[in-house]
Order: structure tokens, then C-alpha cells, then sequence
């Protein structure tokens, strides 16, 4: 079985290729360019690198959420043109357990961090029992004060990873009741790797889909998403209020013209 990966959900770019428990390739930047600069020429070199045919590949794996926006659509577009001409089925790997998959076997809770901004974080809480990844809190968005809270009543050490680590690791420090790690460099962002390893279970237990069926998992609206329903509800309060406004000039001028004649 072999996995093309792709994970372009936060500050990382990421191509690897996976073989049964082998990885054969992978290329990683944590860097300025946008993601539609990067991931079509790294998987391009990649291909070079490993003699790589597309066709021979048994499915695509895509980090598919939550992360940012744009670099979701274009992870995601990227996955389902390529399944489209290939044929092949795609593998949608939640981003946050893909990311905590970078510490298979570690001891503990397994904390990854995406900063979503607005003081909050794509997170979810994680362990390996018996060499699987076990879910212990799904992934969610939520204040960082809530995911100290959730920690500090599981009472079990644990260990953070992700984008999110710089931006609020002091917070947590100073919330936090239990014992704490920070992972290190080569193992704190998204790498593709991970994705296709993990996405190798999920082709075994058949958690694959269609290129057509994929979905990018957001978790929550876009800003402009969010700036459009504030304008449209700003918009509608003015509205009632001038409405209201009106209704009461009505209702004076149908009392005075009643007491006019009257």
C-alpha cells in the first residue's frame, strides 16, 4: 500500500509518500511562500527524487481540517484534482490528529495546538494505548483558558505540539495544575509523514472517500464569513429600529388626528 500525503492546513507544507511502514520521501517548508507556490513543486521533486509514478500510488491523503482556509482549499483541491486523474481514493486525515501523530508512543496527553486566533486554538486531546492513537477529546476550536481547564481535570502529564505553542505557551503556563512538556522542533508542526502513516489505518479499517465526496472540516466560519453575518445583522437591527421608529410616528399621528376630530 501506497500513500501520497499532503498537508498544507497551517504555517507548514508538507509532501511525503508512505509504504507499508516505510517512508520513502518527504518534504517539509515552514516558510514565507504560499502554499500554492510550494506543494505542486515539492511533490514534483519528490517524484524526481523516488522515480515516482502518480499511478502506481494507492491513495491521497489530505490533512483536511480544521487549519487555515486558503491553505485547506488548496490542500484539498490539490487532493481531489489529483484523485479525479488518477482514479484513486482519498484519505481525509482529521489535521490535529495527523499532528499529534508526530509523537506516536509518547507517554501521557498529547496536547497539539494550531492557533486559530481571537485567543483561541484548533486542539484536541490525544494518547497511544497499546500502539494505537486513542481520542480522548475530539477536535474542536475553543479559548485556551477551556483547554487548561480540560487538562487540569484529566490530571495526567502532558505534552503540546503545534503553531499555537509560541503564541500561547506562557498563557498555559500559568493556567496549568499539571505537568507539562513542549515538544521539540523536528517534531512541533504538521509533516506529511504523519498524515500517511496514520492514513495507512484508516485505509485498513476503510475510512477512505472519493475525490468528489471530499470536504475540507473548517470547525468554524471564515473572518469574512463572520464580518459578512455581522454587517447582515447590523444591517437588520437598523432596519427594525427604523421600523419601529416609524410605527410610533404612525401611531402618534393616527392618536392626534383622532383627538382632532374627536
Amino acid at each position: 500500500m501506497k500513500v501520497l500525503a499532503l498537508d498544507s492546513s497551517g504555517l507548514v507544507a508538507s509532501v511525503a509518500v508512505v509504504e507499508d511502514g516505510n517512508l520513502l520521501a518527504e518534504y517539509t517548508v515552514n516558510y514565507k511562500k504560499t502554499h500554492s507556490q510550494t506543494l505542486l513543486p515539492m511533490l514534483d521533486e519528490i517524484g524526481k527524487m523516488i522515480e515516482l509514478e502518480l499511478e502506481t500510488v494507492d491513495a491521497i491523503a489530505v490533512a483536511g481540517g480544521p487549519g487555515s482556509f486558503t491553505g485547506l482549499r488548496i490542500g484539498s483541491a490539490t487532493a481531489k484534482g489529483l484523485g479525479l486523474a488518477l482514479q484513486k481514493p482519498l484519505v481525509h486525515v482529521p489535521t490535529v490528529e495527523g499532528l499529534a501523530y508526530n509523537l506516536w508512543g509518547a507517554k501521557g496527553v498529547v496536547c497539539p495546538l494550531m492557533d486559530a486566533r481571537r485567543n483561541q486554538v484548533y486542539t484536541g486531546l490525544y494518547a497511544f494505548e497499546e500502539g494505537k492513537l486513542v481520542v480522548l477529546e475530539d477536535q474542536m476550536a475553543v479559548d485556551v483558558a477551556v483547554v487548561a481547564e480540560k487538562l487540569n481535570a484529566l490530571g495526567r502529564e502532558v505534552i503540546f505540539l503545534g503553531d499555537g505553542v509560541p503564541v500561547y505557551g506562557e498563557q498555559l503556563k500559568a493556567l496549568l495544575k499539571v505537568p507539562y512538556e513542549f515538544a521539540p522542533a523536528h517534531l512541533n508542526k504538521q509533516r506529511a509523514g504523519a498524515i500517511g502513516a496514520l492514513a495507512l489505518e484508516y485505509v485498513r479499517q476503510g475510512r477512505t472517500e472519493t475525490a468528489a465526496e471530499h470536504r475540507p472540516e473548517y470547525l468554524r466560519m471564515a473572518q469574512a464569513e463572520r464580518e459578512r453575518m455581522a454587517r447582515e445583522s447590523a444591517a437588520g437591527q437598523e432596519r427594525m429600529a427604523r421600523e419601529s421608529v416609524a410605527g410610533q410616528e404612525r401611531m402618534a399621528q393616527q392618536a392626534e388626528a383622532e383627538e382632532t376630530h374627536g
